[in-house]
């Protein structure tokens, strides 16, 4: 479904990204992982078209979105539910909600989506009125995940969906990611849990100052040590 073939995303003189090459078939859940500052971020910006590679292609369902817009991409179906989650506190988690479908002219079928939304996240049911802004961290990062579902992609990308919750949030969030793994949705995730991302995905890719490290079965890799390098960022990692 996605391939990264040497891939190279630049800031000013700065070469963030070097010679990154994925894969994500239909219906993984892809992992990609490494410490801060990695390119994870920096490499799932560039498939939604917030970044444009310097150098590579990327390819999503066979055609080319290496240097296509972000409005066409999301078209396309991909869905981007970016770091920080990103939401607009000052509207309703409805009108959040529906933003995730802007794009969307079917709105019989986008009432039904909204209805599946709420119930994968049942308390944003119970908030549909009240301000984004005003949730707590993980609410706010369940609605954001629901604003990305509302555009009813086939690629899901998530980046971070863990950062700065609490630990029983973060069992709650990852149920849901593998929940909806397990409806077909195919997802490519950048997460630095490295056990709550290797529990979950089918394969992973290790990503060490702006390269791809290591790659392989998820269920291999969790039993790595250097993943565990990779992830306390105890330096480069030797393949």
């Amino acid at each position: 479904m996605l391939e990264l073939t040497g891939v190279e995303i630049r800031y000013g003189n700065i070469r963030a990204v070097r010679d990154v090459s994925l894969t994500v078939g239909q219906g993984e859940l892809i992992t990609l992982i490494g410490s801060n500052g990695a390119g994870k971020t920096t490499t799932l910006r560039s498939i939604s078209g917030l970044l444009r590679a310097s150098a590579g292609r990327i390819m999503f369902e066979g055609e080319d979105i290496t240097r296509a817009p972000t409005d066409r991409i999301v078209a396309m179906g991909i869905s981007h539910c970016p770091e920080g989650r990103r939401i607009f506190g000052s509207l309703t988690v409805g009108e959040n909600l529906r933003l995730g479908a802007v794009t969307r002219a079917d709105r019989r079928a986008v009432a039904k989506d909204l209805g599946e939304v709420l119930e994968i996240f049942p308390v944003l049911e119970q908030r549909l009125g009240q301000a984004g802004g005003t949730l707590s961290g993980g609410e706010q990062q369940m609605l954001a995940i629901g604003r990305a579902l509302m555009s009813r992609p086939r690629l899901l990308l998530l980046d971070e969906p863990s950062l700065g919750l609490a630990p029983l949030m973060v069992e709650r969030i990852f149920a849901t990611i593998a929940e909806l793994k397990r409806q077909g949705l195919t997802i490519l995730l950048v997460e630095q849990n490295v056990h709550h991302a290797l529990d979950v995905a089918d394969r992973a890719y290790v990503m060490e100052t702006g390269r791809m490290s290591l790659e392989g079965p998820a269920h291999v890799l969790r039993r790595d040590p250097r993943v565990e390098q990779a992830y306390l960022g105890g330096g480069e990692v030797r393949a």
